[in-house]
């Protein structure tokens, strides 16, 4: 079983060393706040209800960024990297991967605000042939009828780079080129639990832009250094610019791929990771601070304190539905959102 034990807190070095990276400027005092999250900026996490796929999705995901501010001007020019989650493609078992259609809604969206050029990106976690993971995703014929690039990032060109994070003993992170060349990383997930860190969300779905050529399959040398302080190292280090999750059908129970499908009707977006993945925990009616990587970027890569969140949208508490929870998954354990818990002080619905 990997090894899911890591520091419970960041020494000061290595915060201030994340801190160079990220761009952020600490306080004085900053690292010291109790609870953490009260130290991190606020963030804007916006949720639409979506009842199934046949919608106009890509019309739900603009209106989302026009609740999050984005405007024309900062994506029109732009190269925007779209990276989904196919982690292992089956045929006929849509609630494995982020849905062909959702990462079709998500190009329309950023190709509607100007962007230059959208390709969609992924280095699957088990299958090493591309074509077959396009093909049984659904996502090929996608692809095709919207004339989208797609990008192997298991197979392609890679580079060194720093390790912003120092949560784990990776060191020194090798990313594929086409991550730097891209203006915009958009991290499209799966809502799922899963077995190993309680819920798979659009931090977790970044372990598919390490190249399979470096670290293996399915990506066994993050797993070794440790799968909750990994998701950190490259939460950090690649820093996505929106994180976009898809909840209308997710997966409960024995994730990320042999659970059972249930309906949450819903999408959830924002422009930080931390943010979104905690909004959409609360959703699923897990406590986002019950999970390792969570608590431990809470505070550091985003807000995972639902005060320090403003929910724009739908209200979470008004969409919540329990996902299942395994009794025999140590990962999935004391993880359930008691019934009675406030999402956010901060709520505006705008739906």
């Amino acid at each position: 079983m990997p090894d899911r034990t890591f520091p419970r807190g960041l020494t000061r070095r290595q915060a201030l060393k994340w801190a160079a990276g990220a761009g952020v400027t600490l306080a004085a005092g900053a690292l010291g706040c109790r609870p953490p999250g009260l130290c991190s900026p606020k963030a804007t996490v916006f949720v639409a209800k979506a009842a199934d796929y046949s919608g106009d999705l890509a019309a739900i995901l603009r209106r989302g960024l026009a609740e999050l501010g984005v405007s024309r001007d900062e994506v029109a020019g732009k190269r925007v990297l779209v990276k989904p989650n196919l982690v292992e493609p089956h045929a006929g078992a849509g609630h494995i991967n982020t849905h062909p259609l959702v990462v079709q809604a998500a190009a329309a969206a950023f190709l509607s605000l100007g962007a230059t050029e959208v390709l969609v990106a992924e280095g699957a976690g088990h299958r090493r042939d591309a074509l077959l993971v396009l093909e049984e995703s659904g996502l090929a014929d996608v692809l095709a009828s919207e004339g989208l690039p797609f990008q192997d990032l298991n197979t392609g060109p890679v580079h060194r780079t720093p390790n912003a994070g120092n949560f784990s003993r990776l060191g020194d992170l090798w990313l594929p080129d086409a991550l730097a060349r891209a203006d915009l990383v958009v991290s499209v997930a799966k809502m799922k639990t899963h077995h190993w860190a309680g819920a798979t969300l659009s931090m977790k779905n970044l372990f598919g832009v390490m190249p399979g050529i470096i670290y293996g399959w399915p990506k066994n040398v993050l797993h070794f250094a440790g799968i909750e302080p990994s998701i950190l190292d490259i939460n950090a280090t690649v820093r996505p610019a929106f994180a976009i999750v898809d909840g209308i059908v997710g997966m409960e129970g024995d994730g990320p791929i042999m659970g059972d499908p249930v309906t949450s009707g819903v999408l959830v977006m924002g422009r930080n990771p931390t943010a979104v993945d905690a909004t959409a925990c609360r959703i699923m009616g897990i406590d986002p601070n019950a999970l390792g990587y969570l608590h431990q970027a809470d505070g550091r890569l985003g807000p995972v304190d639902a005060r320090r969140i403003e929910q724009r949208g739908e209200n979470p508490a008004a969409v919540r539905h329990d996902f299942a929870l395994l009794d025999d998954v140590p990962a999935q354990k004391g993880i359930r959102l008691a019934p009675d818990t406030a999402f956010s002080a901060n709520t505006k619905e705008t739906s």
